[in-house]
């Protein structure tokens, strides 16, 4: 039999106990693939933009497709998650296949144009009908599925927020990419894909965690007094 003595040894668990949220750096590292996944996936625009420079569309287009291959190529023989590097490789193989097609560099670029424009779009329209992207996406990537902020006012509030702010910027770095591509700045509409892909991102999800966590602990019960 336990007595009284012996219970009040044993150490008190409650949900903060049985499950911590990965740090922000954690969750960052993840979502960005570290700072390999973040050279990796920007090394095929950088070869294009700069063999584009140099020399002609067609070869510019063969390198660049080539390198994201053989990144794609040394993480599955390494065995380590392709998933960054697959998503870099799908952009970059559609791109330098419309420009092939097309014989105008700038096309390189239009598919990463158009897919911003839609999930801008679809972000904002996810917040006006309150079903907002950002909060399902946290629900897959760091909730595990659990979809619990669905009941709690404050974080649907917040998740609606963080949705439109997505929303607003994604379709703001996007029209910058637009601009450029209509007044035929090759060169400059190549830099500005670089300049305006990772940092903002990382920004945003930097908003994002702090803000969310912040929230869940304030919206958090205060622990119960030891007797």
């Amino acid at each position: 039999m336990t007595t009284g003595q012996d219970r009040a040894a044993q150490p008190e668990t409650g949900p903060q106990d049985e499950e911590q949220l990965p740090t922000i750096a954690e969750q960052m590292a993840d979502q960005l693939g570290g700072w390999r996944g973040l050279v990796e996936s920007s090394i095929p625009v950088v070869v294009f933009v700069l063999a584009n420079i140099i020399g002609e569309l067609r070869p510019a287009v063969i390198a660049s497709v080539s390198v994201a291959v053989l990144i794609a190529g040394v993480r599955l023989a390494q065995r380590r998650p392709i998933r960054h590097a697959v998503n870099g490789l799908f952009g970059v193989g559609v791109g330098a296949a419309i420009a092939w097609r097309t014989g105008n560099e700038r096309d390189f670029y239009l598919p990463g144009i158009l897919y911003g424009i839609g999930y801008g779009v679809a972000l904002l329209i996810s917040a006006a009908i309150r079903q907002p992207l950002v909060g399902w996406i946290w629900s897959v990537l760091v909730a595990k599925g659990r979809s619990e902020w669905r009941s709690d006012p404050k974080l649907v509030r917040t998740f609606t927020q963080l949705t439109v702010l997505w929303g607003v910027v994604w379709l703001a770095k996007v029209g910058v990419q637009a601009g450029l591509y209509l007044a035929h700045q090759d060169t400059a509409l190549g830099v500005a894909r670089l300049a305006l892909g990772y940092p903002p991102y990382a920004l945003l999800l930097l908003i994002t965690v702090w803000t969310v966590r912040r929230v869940t602990r304030e919206s958090s019960p205060a622990p119960l007094p030891s007797a």
